[in-house]
């Protein structure tokens, strides 16, 4: 069953890139939408069939797919295997997957590409599943390869523009720069434990290191997890290697739906839970993840605050999203980690669909300087957004608040790190959530409020046709993702607001796939003190109340003064790409120029190859002068020849001693 599953998008994928160009757009959408549709039909069926019906502790299926490597002590099978939280993620992959494909039917309508487009997108999915089900670190490396490949091909979709082949570029290189320590963790754990096999490795984990190495200590442990969060930091944009995810926008907005709600950049969440035993045994690398979700998710808020660009704040939002997420895997809280980016992928998904619909309606138009007033024009996509925009600030009811406050309350009462750092990280994370719920309300005022400041003309008198709202294929999708940002979070409700009364369905399912959280020595008098349900619920209504206040101002403020300029220091991203340029990527390209292309290929390959040629043409050269063709050239030397042979014998050869 998980073959088939895995399967049929590829098998899609190749059909449509071979025979696509020939097929209408309508084929080409069954066939694309079809078989992301049927892989959910079978995520659902062996989701609650064969994985929901088993006790908690018996939720483990392996399906082994074929041999793959047998090199000395390297045995490696390409096999599957799924678990609560790989069901978890095969679940709203493939469900926002699907519906992300339903509303590029409409989106990408007209587009010379669209064959290539579907074609692409399944592929991604297929390389998604293989990275979730994956049941080794090898297999995992394949699909996690694959999404950054088919990142590459789809942000630069529109690969004659300049902006999208230099944004696909600068994805695959900033992603192959964390990759290679992903690399390098994989090779240690193998060098370590003989064996890829997740199984085996966090079995092995369990017996050797029973205990957790201390905060600041470097073991073999240490070693491993912070090589993989090298490449976490590079998929799921975090610092210092989120440059690529703003400027991936530069492709088409179905793709960055995709990238950002359910795929691609949750893999690196994915890879920490997946390793969670590993991570559970190493506090110095739990701070260092804890640290930089938290200063990732405030410095992104910051930036967002100050972008112009629809799909860019956006963007910047996920960046952010996504360091609450890492907080919750440093703080310990593996499942409010994935809980987080279930909701995440309902409500981003709601929001970037919804921006594709504004970009449609206003001609390609993403600078929201020049939109306002369009919810009379799209009430359906303007009802969709605000839901997200609600859930993503975190007021209650929807989905965002149950996620993103459990997140806040395991870092506040976090027995992993030492007092008070538990409690700075919940002061970071508090302050984003006023920063998203402000910059979420300047997106929402600038596009959908206020007045006009696009130009249009009825249609048939000229210049651009006034906005409208998209078609059914677009819409139905926005208000299905929509429902989920209002009612996803229910999933997951904590204890401590029914009082004890219901169980956090969400945690007790997913928590026994995953490591409980290690204690910091200095915690261990206290952990059986740490502040209940009262604490957990005050905290809460605390953020919300703050949330709400930024709502209220926010909007009233850029209602007011919608094009109020941003600080330039914001407005250009802390010039943090200009430093790059400066410190990096200039001095690579000089060196490449002079090291190695004019020193070291032309002068040295290029001097041997050129020299070689040279010393055969010069020899040549002679032995033109004695190949004439002249028969008499010929005689006389080989007279002289004879004369010089017979010299040698009468004058040379009878005083050689005899032996």
């Amino acid at each position: 069953m998980l073959k088939a599953l895995v399967m049929i998008p590829l098998i899609s994928a190749g059909i449509i890139g071979i025979f696509g160009r020939r097929w209408s757009e309508r084929l080409i959408a069954v066939m694309g939408c079809g078989s992301v549709g049927l892989s959910l039909l079978l995520a659902v069926r062996v989701f609650f069939v064969e994985l929901w019906a088993r006790p908690p502790e018996q939720r483990l299926i392996l399906e082994p797919f074929f041999s793959w490597i047998e090199s000395g002590p390297l045995r490696v099978e390409w096999g599957f295997q799924l678990d609560a939280l790989s069901g978890v993620y095969i679940l709203f992959v493939t469900f926002v997957g699907f519906w992300i494909h339903v509303f590029a039917v409409g989106y990408m309508r007209g587009d010379p590409g669209y064959a290539r487009f579907f074609a692409y997108m399944n592929l991604f999915m297929f390389m998604m599943l293989v990275l979730v089900l994956a049941d080794n670190f090898l297999v995992m490396f394949i699909g996690w390869e694959g999404v950054g490949l088919c990142s590459y091909l789809l942000i630069g979709h529109y690969f004659d523009r300049a902006d999208a082949a230099r944004a696909a570029k600068k994805a695959f290189i900033v992603n192959r720069i964390g990759d290679f320590g992903f690399a390098l963790g994989m090779i240690l754990i193998f060098a370590t434990f003989g064996t890829l096999r997740f199984p085996e490795v966090m079995g092995a984990i369990a017996a050797r290191f029973p205990e957790p190495e201390a905060l600041g200590e470097v073991g073999i442990v240490t070693a491993i997890a912070l090589l993989l969060f090298v490449g976490a930091t590079g998929k799921s944009a975090q610092i210092p290697l989120y440059v690529w995810l703003p400027d991936a926008m530069a492709g088409p907005t179905p793709v960055s739906a995709l990238i950002h709600a359910a795929t691609m950049v949750t893999a690196g969440v994915y890879m920490i839970a997946r390793c969670s035993e590993l991570y559970a045994r190493s506090l110095t690398a739990l701070s260092v993840i804890a640290v930089v979700g938290a200063l990732t998710a405030f410095l992104a808020a910051t930036i967002g605050l100050a972008q112009w660009n629809i799909k860019k704040v956006l963007a910047y939002s996920t960046i952010s999203q996504l360091g609450y997420m890492f907080l919750a895997c440093g703080v310990g809280a593996f499942s409010a980690a994935i809980f987080h980016v279930v909701t995440h992928a309902f409500f981003k998904a709601v929001l970037f669909l919804g921006a594709g619909s504004v970009i449609i309606a206003l001609h390609h138009e993403e600078d929201m300087r020049r939109m306002g007033g369009l919810k009379r024009y799209m009430p359906l996509t303007y009802g969709a957004v605000l839901c997200g925009w609600l859930a993503i600030a975190g007021l209650p009811p929807f989905s965002g608040f149950f996620s993103k406050d459990e997140i806040l309350w395991r870092a506040w009462a976090s027995p992993v790190l030492p007092e008070p750092w538990g409690h700075v990280l919940w002061g970071v994370g508090f302050v984003t959530a006023i920063l998203t719920a402000t910059y979420m309300t300047r997106w929402i005022v600038l596009t959908f409020e206020g007045h006009e400041r696009f130009a249009h003309s009825p249609e048939g008198h000229g210049g651009i046709a006034a906005p409208r709202e998209s078609p059914r294929v677009m819409t139905i999708p926005l208000l299905v993702l929509a429902a989920l940002s209002i009612g996803g979070g229910w999933m997951g409700i904590s204890e401590a607001y029914t009082g004890g009364r219901l169980a956090n369905w969400f945690e007790q399912f997913v928590g026994p796939a995953l490591a409980r959280a290690p204690v910091h020595p200095d915690r261990l008098a206290v952990v059986a003190d740490e502040p209940g349900h009262g604490w957990e619920v005050g905290l809460a209504a605390v953020t919300a109340l703050a949330v709400l206040v930024a709502l209220l101002w926010a909007r009233r403020f850029y209602r007011r003064d919608p094009l109020r300029p941003a600080p330039s220091l914001l407005e250009n991203r802390y010039y943090v790409d200009e430093i790059y340029e400066g410190l990096f990527v200039r001095p690579l390209v000089r060196g490449a120029t002079v090291l190695l292309w004019r020193f070291f290929d032309v002068t040295i390959i290029d001097g041997m190859v050129n020299g070689v040629a040279a010393f055969v043409a010069a020899c040549a050269a002679v032995l033109r002068r004695l190949q004439t063709g002249l028969v008499r050239s010929y005689v006389v030397m080989f007279v002289i020849g004879a004369l010089i042979v017979l010299g040698y014998f009468i004058f040379i050869g009878d005083r050689i001693p005899a032996r």
